[in-house]
């Protein structure tokens, strides 16, 4: 009897190639894991349709898995491919496969599932009110204040997909991911809450992934790699701190998980809630929002302006010895661990911007010119101050690790500890560190975002924030946002039980007073200022090309920035070096592009896109 061969299309994991033809006398069901034979290597694929017999010879499929992605999935993986321009398999390289029942017994049936919890959650009239707006819309946004209980409202629509046999998923970013969330998810839900990130060890991820696959975990918790978890019986997506940068993906496929779970909210048929004290302009324009204010500390803060460069200045270093001398404790925040440098004049605060963009010119030493990350506009650094003409223009930097160690020489007495991704690696040296500060074994933490974020630290009752008028004048459309938003972050984390100081060092006390109690009120002109240039208004588009060869890297560039020229709908704002010239030994070029819509970038880019082109769409960094 002759066996009759069947013909698929497969799209191999991770490759950033097309899709391949293979063979096998088996049938085999759509979107089934399989391995083949590819460049002389064995690699898994997905089983993407059964195709008529090509006019070429075809290998024969290796294994055929007991594990498959869902039709969902596979749209997910297809939607992924289209807007952000990369290939099938590397968007299949983002998600895990489900587990056919024969390999890990059967799921819960739906009634089996519906593990019960006694409420322990009392939510106030307020927090009943956000709920059920949140419970009526699609998209929901929860513009709650620090400590005004978002997490609470979160949890008490966890536990209502629970009591209806559906699961939830909670993204939050890495840095998010405290010790404290842990534990408040595991008091209340027990083993019904998992939580999934890159510092898991293999043991704890297996663990985790059992618990999905069988159906026990109903609430699953993690970054934005938790959204392509194999999850059945989907009910909801939360996006806590959904302004939060690092939803971003910084590798290809350069995918924004908070946009990315409002499609899977249309897809799976789910609400979605996106969550913020500071939410982002986007989210703030495109989504109906419910506004929670106050928190729950009913302590003093007050806010103390230093009009000084990013420095230690005596104001600081005294602020911080008289609070080791009551015995409480210190927070310094620094907006970046070092990186890109801006001009600011010493004695009146005047910065640099960009003739044509309305942002801030970066410092390039080596060239001695200041220039504009999104148009290429490109001055002298000047020698006075155009404004007050003081000789005194400077563009230092201060780092964390440089911070610790000035601390530490000038209040020897103090126990000083850096606070930043350089140091704190892994979620055991995380809990660690906060559980030695929340002992008092250490007085002062120097960090970065990672300062900002979730942690609840008991007895801070000075938060020194440096640097703010660098960030305030990144060469970033979102500076002023990122800015306020980060100062407004830090500080609440702030006098949490007893009355505290903010010290805030920047010459531009106006802007920050004014909205610090009222973002609303700068998200509102914040939207006048962004309409015709940037989002949620235009589109934007950054294509990055890097090769050993920088004549190479050029070339390509200007290849494809030629071509763009015959899309009219597409506006080619700056091309050239990027603002980081070089990287790993790699030369780096840029083309910013800016459209009404998001269709009209990926058509011209599809039609015009060159091999070293590596496309970032929405992109949220531009150095």
């Amino acid at each position: 009897m002759t066996n009759y061969l069947n013909y698929y299309s497969l799209s191999i994991i991770s490759s950033p190639l097309g899709e391949f033809t293979y063979q096998s006398i088996k049938t085999i069901n759509i979107g089934t894991k399989v391995s083949v034979n590819f460049n002389k290597n064995v690699k898994d694929a997905v089983v993407l349709e059964l195709c008529s017999k090509p006019d070429f010879e075809t290998n024969e499929i290796v294994e055929i898995y007991e594990e498959y992605y869902s039709l969902k999935q596979i749209k997910l993986a297809e939607f992924i491919a289209t807007y952000y321009i990369c290939s099938l398999g590397d968007a299949f390289s983002l998600m895990m496969s489900h587990v056919g029942c024969e390999a890990l017994g059967s799921p819960l049936s739906s009634s089996e599932a519906k593990a019960t919890h006694p409420s322990s959650i009392k939510l106030s009239e307020k927090q009943e009110i956000a709920l059920k707006f949140l419970q009526a819309q699609k998209v929901g946004l929860l513009f709650g204040d620090t400590g005004s209980g978002k997490t609470e409202i979160y949890m008490k629509y966890f536990e209502q997909m629970i009591s209806e046999g559906k699961r939830s998923i909670f993204l939050m970013p890495e840095i998010s991911l405290t010790p404290q969330m842990s534990n408040r998810l595991e008091e209340h839900f027990g083993e019904s809450a998992v939580m999934w990130h890159s510092k898991l060890t293999p043991k704890q991820k297996k663990i985790a992934l059992e618990k999905i696959h069988s159906g026990q975990a109903k609430i699953i918790a993690g970054p934005r790699s938790a959204l392509f978890l194999p999850i059945n019986d989907l009910g909801l997506i939360v996006v806590d701190e959904e302004h939060d940068d690092s939803y971003k993906s910084s590798s290809r496929p350069r995918y924004n998980a908070r946009d990315i779970a409002i499609y899977m909210g249309q897809l799976y048929g789910v609400n979605v809630v996106l969550g913020s004290a500071t939410p982002s302009l986007t989210s703030y324009v495109k989504f109906p929002h419910t506004r929670l204010k106050g928190g729950h500390f009913s302590t003093k803060k007050e806010f103390v302006y230093e009009r000084s460069i990013e420095t230690l200045s005596p104001l600081i270093l005294t602020s911080l010895e008289r609070t080791l001398q009551e015995k409480e404790q210190a927070i310094v925040f620094l907006p970046t661990r070092a990186n890109f440098k801006y001009l600011i004049c010493g004695d009146c605060g005047h910065t640099y911007e960009c003739a044509f963009c309305s942002v801030g010119l970066s410092v390039h030493q080596k060239s001695r010119a200041m220039k504009c990350h999104y148009c290429n506009f490109t001055q002298a650094i000047p020698q006075i101050c155009s404004e007050c003409q003081s000789p005194n223009l400077t563009s230092s930097r201060l780092g964390t690790a440089e911070a610790v160690k000035n601390i530490s020489e000038l209040l020897p007495t103090a126990t000083v500890e850096q606070f930043d991704r350089d140091v704190i690696t892994t979620a055991s040296k995380l809990k660690k560190a906060l559980k030695r500060f929340n002992d008092k074994e250490s007085d002062i933490l120097v960090g970065t975002q990672m300062l900002s974020k979730g942690h609840d630290y008991h007895g801070v009752t000075l938060a020194v924030v440096l640097g703010m008028d660098n960030m305030l004048n990144m060469g970033d459309y979102r500076a002023r946002e990122k800015a306020l938003s980060s100062l407004i972050q830090v500080s609440g984390r702030s006098g949490r039980k007893k009355d505290a100081k903010v010290l805030v060092q920047s010459f531009n006390e106006p802007f920050f007073s004014a909205y610090l109690e009222n973002y609303e009120a700068f998200l509102e002109e914040e939207k006048e200022s962004r309409k015709g240039l940037y989002p949620p208004y235009k589109k934007l588009a950054r294509i990055l090309f890097a090769h050993k060869n920088g004549a190479k890297a050029q070339e390509s560039m200007r290849n494809m920035q030629d071509a763009l020229m015959a899309f009219n709908s597409v506006e080619v704002v700056g091309a050239g070096k990027c603002g980081i010239e070089r990287v790993a030994n790699k030369y780096r070029f840029e083309i910013l592009l800016r459209a009404d819509k998001s269709t009209a970038l990926i058509q011209a880019i599809r039609a015009t896109k060159v091999s070293l082109a590596e496309v970032d769409m929405d992109p949220v960094e531009f150095s």
